[in-house]
């Protein structure tokens, strides 16, 4: 097996002592913020052993933090017996090198630590490719770091330094893989084009599951499928985008399409590697977007996920707002008014099965809102589009006469097309 040429050094597989950074800047939900990171520390396998923070306007440009405060933190993570500094921000390759001189510890910044949960859930070859071309564009301007302890001599022609040789060299190397896995990269969206032709050939509706980590995209796809999607109370806990043929309690199929969750300040790296995956958001027939409606805080979640869809050009897709875990929400009244403000929704318990019944019908009154009016006659031989009226569309009226076929009804769009294009 090949070796990678560089990896984020990963939170290790066994528990370790980690201490938590954070800038109180003024306006913003830093506590929620850092709240998140500490859960994020937790599903890399990191035992939280302080949290510190200071008030900023803006960060130190050498160390992220104060000179005072980096001193404080070099102490804290003393006391608590840490081994590892996460900072809930990301940091310039230079700052992570001051800090890591000044403490003398490892230093992991937010975006590294979700790369690092990354590589640790991805499963198939797909996820691991893009997870791992999204890491290698996060570590070439940090690979002077990994250099640091060697020496650094520099001169002319024949007199650099073997550290500086190495890290031209592995730029080199990097840059080239980089290219090599934007290629495969490239391969995906093809595939992905293809799968998609063929299911519009299928002529089964599209329907995306999209939402904030941990809201429970994968439990309710294994509630509506069985689907056997791995199913943890953590953050990220899969990765791996999963499509299942899906009928509802009401009858209505579709072809139901999980995607990975969403995160507050998920890196530029992950959001353009996982393109060609997010991307099957675009080509959906309808969104769901899952709330975690027991989380005090979805409301900003919510915003989260819908300035990620804006991102990848799917925020016009009509949506239907699925609020989940409404079996342990505390005030359910109070999240019926909060979430009037939203035309399409319905409620579930995606754990415990209930609302399912409702999802479906949701589903299939939005499907049938694009629905387009038929009123044409066919010819006897294209009885095959009466056929595929009466099993995808809704039959007002039908009449078959000695040659021809009266049709007046709704069907989808594609439907309705090949209908009148073959009317007489």
């Amino acid at each position: 097996m090949s070796k990678k040429i560089h990896d984020i050094e990963p939170m290790p597989l066994e528990i370790q002592n980690v201490v938590l950074a954070a800038i109180e800047f003024y306006d913003t939900d830093w506590e929620e913020s850092l709240a998140e990171l500490e859960r994020l520390a937790e599903t890399a396998n990191g035992k939280v052993t302080g949290v510190i923070t200071q008030k900023r306007d803006k960060p130190d440009v050498a160390t992220f933090f104060g000179k005072g405060k980096i001193e404080e933190i070099k102490e804290l993570m003393v006391r608590t017996d840490a081994e590892i500094l996460v900072i809930d921000g990301e940091i310039s390759p230079s700052q992570q090198r001051n800090i890591q001189k000044a403490i003398d510890v490892q230093v992991i910044d937010r975006t590294g630590l979700i790369l690092d949960i990354f590589a640790r859930r991805a499963h198939t070859a797909e996820g691991k490719l893009q997870v791992e071309l999204a890491q290698l564009e996060y570590l070439l301007p940090r690979l002077a770091n990994m250099w640091s302890h060697l020496e650094r001599i520099r001169g002319g022609i024949g007199l650099r330094g073997p550290g500086e040789t190495q890290i031209e060299t592995d730029r080199r190397l990097v840059r080239d893989k980089i290219s090599m896995l934007e290629k495969k990269v490239d391969e995906i969206k093809h595939r992905r084009r293809i799968q998609r032709n063929q299911r519009a050939q299928s002529q089964i509706p599209l329907v995306s599951l999209v939402g904030y980590t941990n809201s429970g995209k994968s439990t309710l796809l294994n509630a509506l499928s069985q689907a056997g999607v791995f199913v943890e109370d953590k953050l990220f806990a899969t990765l791996d985008p999963t499509t299942r043929d899906v009928t509802f309690p009401n009858g209505a199929r579709a072809l139901v399409s999980d995607t990975v969750g969403f995160i507050r300040n998920l890196p530029t790296q992950l959001v353009a590697a996982f393109r060609a995956t997010l991307e099957e958001t675009s080509n959906a027939d309808i969104i769901i977007h899952v709330i975690d409606a027991a989380n005090v805080n979805w409301m900003e979640q919510v915003e989260t996920v819908d300035k990620i869809l804006n991102d990848l050009e799917s925020s016009n897709k009509p949506m239907l707002m699925t609020f989940n875990k409404i079996d342990i929400v505390d005030d359910i009244e109070l999240l019926h008014n909060l979430a009037s403000r939203f035309p399409n929704k319905v409620f579930i318990a995606a754990g415990k099965g209930q609302g399912l019944h409702e999802l479906g019908d949701a589903i299939m009154n939005m499907l049938r809102a694009s629905w387009v009016e038929i009123d044409n006659e066919i010819p006897m031989k294209e009885s095959i589009l009466s056929a595929e009226l009466h099993g995808r569309g809704e039959v007002i009226e039908v009449e078959y006469k000695e040659n021809t076929i009266y049709l007046r009804g709704r069907a989808p769009a594609d439907l309705a097309s090949r209908i009148k294009a073959n009317s007489i």
